[in-house]
């Protein structure tokens, strides 16, 4: 259980949180006082990030190496933070992969490995949040980094945009499901964002991986009687077509 002095800070379960969005997600939340858990499928990521952190932040963010594509690990783990924490406030369901090939030539392996940790991850942490947020009768956040490719189909984009449709549906039929118990549930849409996850060209003109850690921490400071369920987010100026 968490100490009386942890107790007054809000905790978080960010996963895919070792780099990128979810990086700047970790970052954000601990310079909002928060005391955050992260996850990712690498250790060597997750090792190299906790590192970073405790130089700044000292014990309040705590790597975990995780595969949200195993029900049974990312349950567990949701369940470790709360049960050690004594408290779960949000989870930010980040984690996520692509996946890009023409609809009749990716291989089922990748079709599985983008809906696996999309999809599916997101809603075994979902699932699990939720039921720690019920137990404890606090209420709490569960905001799921989607994509414009939620609502926008492009060609090679078979499994992702498969993927990021089903994760807007999911948060959606969640909010509805939750907003009663005091959760709110978020899908976060955002355009273009500088990462490494597509590489190549010139990415000066996309949204920044603070961008959408900045969303986050807004949506977090919300009125509890104001329920945005979901948030596009898109850069300024993209190139003209």
């Amino acid at each position: 259980m968490a100490t009386a002095g942890a107790e007054s800070r809000r905790v978080a379960a960010v996963t895919g949180g070792s780099r990128g969005i979810g990086r700047a997600v970790v970052d954000a939340l601990l310079a909002d006082g928060w005391r955050v858990h992260f996850s990712s499928l690498s250790a060597t990521s997750v090792e190299a990030a906790t590192a970073a952190l405790a130089a700044e932040h000292g014990s309040l963010a705590k790597g975990h190496s995780v595969d949200v594509r195993d029900p049974r690990a990312i349950t567990g783990w949701i369940d470790a933070v709360a049960e050690t924490e004594g408290r779960l406030d949000c989870l930010v369901n980040n984690a996520g992969v692509g996946g890009f090939a023409p609809v009749d030539q990716i291989s089922f392996e990748e079709w599985r490995r983008v809906l696996d940790t999309n999809l599916h991850g997101a809603f075994w942490a979902l699932r699990a949040a939720a039921r720690q947020m019920k137990r404890r009768g606090g209420g709490g956040w569960i905001l799921n980094i989607a994509s414009l490719a939620s609502r926008n189909p492009f060609a090679g984009g078979a499994a992702y945009n498969a993927s990021k449709y089903g994760l807007l549906g999911l948060s959606e039929a969640a909010m509805l499901d939750l907003r009663h118990h005091d959760i709110r549930v978020c899908a976060i849409l955002p355009g273009s964002v500088d990462t490494e996850f597509r590489e190549g060209g010139d990415g000066s003109w996309k949204l920044a991986p603070e961008d959408v850690a900045r969303a986050v921490t807004d949506l977090l400071r919300y009125p509890e009687r104001a329920l945005p369920s979901r948030l596009e987010l898109r850069p300024t100026r993209p190139p003209k077509r």
